[in-house]
């Protein structure tokens, strides 16, 4: 049966606060509107622009919301820590982190400045109660979130759900356009959008997308193959992306879905 979420979504003002955008669309969801003006102020970007879904993970849990990160970002996470059915303990891993952290922050070979915000974060986001799981992004599990009513904030590589050009980076103009097409010197681009419904029979997955215009369609509300959602969430690890965000409010009684 097809599960649809009611969820609007503002357009983001420039090209690197889609990560805030949409967990204005998310809080607003859940009845609890902010100022995104604000939003963005708080979050500022990282020197490579834009920010991590961790980080909006940990404002959150500071709004009073409880948080889970499904992740597949192996830059960060080793599947081997998620064995255990019930998840590694949030000492453990936290010990784990820091680890990895300590032997890989001199390296040349990896975006130093990437490994150590996203390390910071995600300690932080552990010690303020956050959970952090490996799973497939498979049909049941985005029907079962879905079904419990609640929308997925999802890290992923907008160049593969596009089907664009990568991009080149350059100084932000007039517009707040800081990359430009480049199929042949560009990089994946990363990208966040909100899961709000999915339809089994067609498996197509219905996406609130902060960027207006975008190439797919003219609105901020699409539709796209589940296929190709999975595929781009799983090519986010590119860009220290690739996972599903949940937040619900700690008291469910207090905000009720518009």
């Amino acid at each position: 049966m097809k599960q649809t979420l009611q969820l609007q979504i503002q357009t983001q003002p420039n090209d690197s606060s889609c990560g805030p955008t949409c967990l204005a669309a998310v809080y607003q969801f859940w009845n609890d509107p902010v100022d995104l003006d604000q939003l963005i102020g708080y979050f500022g970007e990282l020197s490579g622009g834009g920010t991590l879904a961790v980080q909006l993970a940990c404002h959150a849990l500071h709004r009073n919301y409880d948080a889970k990160i499904i992740t597949h970002n192996l830059q960060i996470f080793d599947p081997s820590w998620f064995y255990d059915p019930q998840g590694p303990s949030p000492e453990w891993l936290s010990e784990k982190l820091r680890q990895q952290y300590e032997l890989k922050k001199e390296r040349a070979d990896i975006d130093r400045d990437r490994l150590r915000v996203a390390t910071a974060s995600y300690l932080k986001f552990l010690s303020l109660g956050g959970r952090i799981a490996m799973q497939p992004v498979s049909e049941s599990l985005i029907m079962a979130i879905l079904k419990q009513g609640t929308p997925i904030l999802c890290g992923l590589s907008a160049t593969y759900l596009y089907q664009e050009r990568r991009e080149r980076s350059q100084a932000s103009n007039e517009l707040g356009v800081t990359s430009v097409p480049d199929d042949i010197g560009g990089d994946p681009t990363g990208h966040f959008v909100v899961l709000y419904g999915y339809d089994p029979e067609t498996e197509n997955v219905q996406i609130a997308d902060p960027l207006h215009p975008n190439p797919i369609a003219p609105t901020n509300h699409y539709v796209a193959a589940r296929s190709r959602v999975t595929a781009a969430i799983l090519l986010g690890i590119l860009t220290y992306d690739a996972n599903l965000l949940t937040i619900t409010p700690r008291d469910s009684a207090k905000r009720v879905p518009e």
